[in-house]
């Protein structure tokens, strides 16, 4: 199999500024394709336990949006070569202001932003405005929507989809199969990139999801390991990640 693109997920400042930046380095050298910084929020309702509380544990030390917008720049001189893509909620953009937001974001290199509670047909404008800057603005897709409102979705010929593989929460474990792949080929008439996730976390996740997709996003299985690992210091972060990055990549490798 050739290789497998990777859509990496990182909570900015987890488990501090500099394990984070180790972790990318280690998800830079396992050889992902994308990396989706997620600034934290309080109450991130779609995700899990692993990230809920790699969001609160930042949280409480102070971290604020311009930390994650600087997590951001320094990923994009580092990493030229590797997109970031932001994922947050609709309250951190909507304080500032959607279209500050997205000026603040095409200021600081981001290629993309996924806001899940901003969906599609509700937006407060978010589409229009990462249009003005050359940003994508990415819709989430998931298998509890209707055809119709799939359909209605897929007629905006977005640049990426994210394609939330099942409905729930990210970080349980997610089976990928036949009507997960039905799901996925009902986003084709979008003729987007779809991104496919919540749930992977292993070579063979990813290899069985790799031919329905443009790449694969793992999140939670990475806040595990930076959490397990953080006490250890920053380069056992980084090649414990790296480990996990080669191996959603290069599935028939391990």
């Amino acid at each position: 199999m050739t290789k497998v693109p990777v859509m990496a997920h990182l909570v900015a400042g987890y488990t501090s500024p500099e394990i984070s930046l180790e972790a990318a380095r280690g998800l830079a050298a396992g050889g992902v394709s994308y990396f989706e910084v997620q600034f934290p929020f309080s109450d991130p309702s779609a995700d899990g336990k692993a990230i809920q509380t790699a969001c609160a544990a930042v949280l409480s030390g102070g971290w604020r949006v311009d930390d994650g917008f600087a997590f951001v720049e320094t990923l994009r001189s580092e990493f030229p070569g590797i997109p970031v893509f932001v994922m947050t909620y609709a309250n951190l953009a909507y304080k500032i202001g959607i279209s500050a937001f997205v000026e603040r974001s095409f200021r600081s290199g981001v290629s993309g932003l996924i806001i899940p509670d901003l969906p599609f047909d509700a937006d407060e404008g978010l589409a229009a405005a990462c249009d003005a800057k050359g940003i994508a603005c990415v819709p989430v897709a998931a298998p509890s929507m209707t055809e119709s409102r799939i359909a209605s979705l897929a007629a905006l010929r977005r640049p990426y989809v994210y394609a939330a593989l099942r409905s729930g929460i990210t970080g349980s474990s997610t089976s990928i199969d036949d009507g997960t792949l039905a799901f996925l080929s009902s986003l084709k008439a979008s003729e987007s990139r779809i991104l496919g996730g919540f749930g992977i976390r292993s070579g063979d996740q990813s290899g069985a999801l790799a031919p329905a997709v443009h790449a694969v996003v793992a999140g939670s299985v990475f806040v595990d390991i930076i959490r397990e690992k953080s006490g250890e210091g920053g380069e056992a972060v980084r090649l414990a990640v790296q480990a996990k990055a080669a191996e959603l990549s290069n599935p028939v490798q391990r």
